[in-house]
């Protein structure tokens, strides 16, 4: 018997119409957990590096993670693995919800969806029985009416639905998968899933997941829920209020806007209202936000309410918002009503876009138009407002009508298609993927390493568990670390203890490159192994003090599978699906030159630091100069036939320290 996972995915050949269950081998288990971790080893095994974003060979795979459907806390990740349109790496953007769950308790721990349909179809998965059925009904469509209508289609009001509205039909690089109750928004695989012409994919099961050894994963669940009850009720003092809780940032909860109004940028990344918060915005917003929201919501077996049920002012239409969406449009447009904000990002989801990508590619839009590069021609027909000029636009984009066609594929690409002066506009976006609108003063070591080599290539999901800047006295940061338990060992609390808001031991030269090395390689081991296990990182890798971590977690995979894995082994399993991630985009041509945040991301900048920085991380990791896993590590990680492969294709020469390539 296997457990915690079902042992068994659902294979579906879209151009043949083949659909198959096949079992998997527990040896993958063991050496990768499951979710991101054995994604990424079947992409190794099955996709070219030659693969494009739309070529057939481009597999879609729908992923659990080994502790979905089970009892254990927030563990309701649906993560989605295939070849970027956008970055051309490999990308694994993930929604929250109920759709995971639901999925396990059908039978399987992923769906591999291969080759395209030759018209738009939907899957409908209840339990044993699978289809593939006609959706050109629903063409056009929008990503939540999708949903109901197929509920309806189905008379199955329980099942869980993930569907693309137009953007995804059409392609549009920023194209999202909507589910009721969250999206997984980045790096376009909702224009992945509309070129293999699914429409959705339905879900609906019934079966159990069983655990090793219950009444032990039981127990430890019972230590988890004091801890959520405990910082519930005692949230972290001088720290901003975001992150003061667990979960992920309680948007829907929180009014008080200031810190993100006042620090993050307007526009196209480009303006810091610093006095943007008075009483009378405030006022506004705050009326505008608990006017808006119906009522807060959670994901799948989860204690917080992270979301929010939301209706839009005009239609009084119904969706679920979280996280920083409800600014992005607003800020992005510089439009001060956040009325505003509700209304577009209820359009923006029923077209399927991200809502962090999308507002900055219609902002730089606007840059453009400004500065005389797109013309009264590329506007043509559109309003002088900026409300109507975003809705304009947005409608453009989803649908790939005159300007927005060149708009749809990014930021990136955007500039160079249409030139005359355009790339200078490109200035937030990282291996070709906009980022948060965000530009600070001084280098924060810690975040440039983050910004510049993580895979997911989005600063939200890596970093966490550190303090973002150092606290001002020695008082409250001894305050901090008296009951940080989740560390790895006590030298990150001494590094605390050291980090000065000026002086000798402040940012850009402390932390130092060895103890930033350090501190990046455990958050970014603990993404990994919430995104291995199906956990939202608001609940482990994210925020400060989480109820799961090193120290808990191998003795709750070890309960839930009967693996029986150690803090060092754990670790160990990571790092083998980290590294092959790497070698993975590393084979997709990914160097050392693609590793760099944009150039005014900080006024401030070190470049023989910055450098430095770079090196001794690689060098911590196990990588040559070039940003490669080294054959040694390959081998210590047992993956020694990864190593073979990049030394057949010239990236790796005698293994390691090939600096030239």
């Amino acid at each position: 018997m296997r457990y915690a996972e079902t042992g068994y995915h659902l294979e579906i050949d879209l151009a043949r119409g083949n659909i198959e269950r096949v079992e998997t081998d527990p040896k993958l288990t063991e050496l990768h957990l499951g979710g991101l971790g054995t994604s990424v080893k079947l992409h190794w095994d099955r996709v070219p590096p030659e693969t494009e974003a739309f070529d057939d060979e481009n597999i879609l795979t729908v992923s659990t993670g080994l502790l979905n459907g089970t009892p254990a806390y927030s563990a309701n990740r649906t993560l989605f693995t295939f070849i970027s349109p956008q970055s051309g790496l490999l990308a694994y953007p993930m929604m929250g919800g109920f759709f995971s769950a639901e999925l396990k308790y059908a039978g399987y721990d992923k769906i591999v969806i291969r080759n395209k349909s030759p018209k738009l179809v939907y899957l409908w998965i209840h339990n044993d029985k699978v289809e593939i059925r006609d959706a050109t009904h629903l063409k056009g469509k929008g990503a939540l009416e999708t949903q109901d209508l197929i509920r309806e289609e189905l008379k199955q009001p329980k099942a869980q639905v993930a569907a693309i509205g137009l953007a995804g039909e059409n392609r549009v690089f920023t194209a999202s998968i909507e589910q009721s109750r969250s999206s997984a928004s980045r790096l376009g695989g909702g224009a992945v899933m509309g070129d293999k012409n699914i429409k959705a994919i339905a879900v609906r099961g019934t079966k159990d997941v069983y655990l090793a050894r219950g009444a032990e994963f039981m127990s430890l669940m019972d230590e988890v829920t004091e801890y959520i009850n405990f910082r519930n009720t005692n949230p972290i003092p001088d720290v901003m209020t975001i992150l003061s809780g667990i979960g992920s940032p309680q948007e829907m909860k929180h009014t008080d806007e200031k810190w993100h109004t006042e620090n993050f940028m307007w526009g196209n990344a480009r303006t810091r209202r610093r006095d943007f918060w008075s009483k009378d915005n405030e006022a506004n917003w705050t009326n505008a936000q608990l006017t808006a929201i119906q009522r807060l919501i959670s994901c799948f077996n989860c204690p917080q309410q992270c979301g929010a049920l939301v209706a839009s002012p005009d239609s009084g239409s119904r969706y679920m918002m979280k996280c920083f969406g409800k600014l992005t449009y607003a800020m992005a447009s510089y439009v001060d009503d956040l009325n505003f904000n509700f209304r577009i990002l209820q359009r923006a989801t029923e077209y399927g876009v991200d809502s962090f990508s999308t507002p900055q590619i219609l902002a730089f839009a606007v840059e453009l138009y400004e500065a005389g590069i797109l013309t009264d021609k590329d506007f043509e027909g559109c309003p002088s407002d900026k409300e109507g000029r975003f809705f304009w636009l947005l409608d453009r984009v989803a649908h790939r009508e005159g300007i927005g066609d060149i708009l749809a594929d990014g930021v990136y690409y955007a500039a160079r298609k249409i030139g005359k002066g355009a790339e200078k506009f490109d200035h937030n976006t990282i291996k070709k993927h906009e980022q948060l609108p965000l530009k600070l003063g001084m280098l924060d070591p810690i975040y440039y390493l983050m910004y510049s080599t993580n895979e997911k290539i989005s600063i939200t999901q890596i970093e966490g568990n550190f303090p973002q800047a150092a606290f001002p006295t020695r008082e409250q940061r001894e305050a901090f670390v008296r009951d940080w338990i989740q560390v790895p060992d006590d030298r990150f609390k001494q590094y605390v203890l050291e980090w000065e808001p000026r002086g000798d031991k402040s940012i850009p030269y402390f932390p130092t490159p060895q103890m930033c090395s350090e501190i990046v390689d455990w958050m970014e081991m603990l993404h990994n192994i919430d995104d291995a296990l199906g956990i939202c990182a608001g609940m482990g890798s994210f925020c400060l003090k989480p109820p799961y971590h090193i120290h808990n977690y191998p003795k709750l995979i070890s309960a839930a599978s009967g693996m029986d894995v150690d803090e060092a082994g754990l670790k160990k399993i990571v790092n083998r699906s980290r590294n092959l991630h790497r070698a993975f985009n590393n084979r997709r041509g990914m160097r050392r030159a693609d590793e760099k945040p944009p150039e005014d991301h900080w006024k401030r900048r070190f470049p023989e630091l910055e450098e430095e920085l770079l090196s001794t991380y690689y060098k911590f990791k196990g990588w040559n100069m070039n940003g490669v896993p080294t054959k040694e590590r390959l081998i210590e990680l047992d993956l020694g036939y990864v190593a073979e492969d990049l030394e057949k294709r010239g990236i790796l020469k005698d293994g390691e320290n090939n600096e030239e390539n």
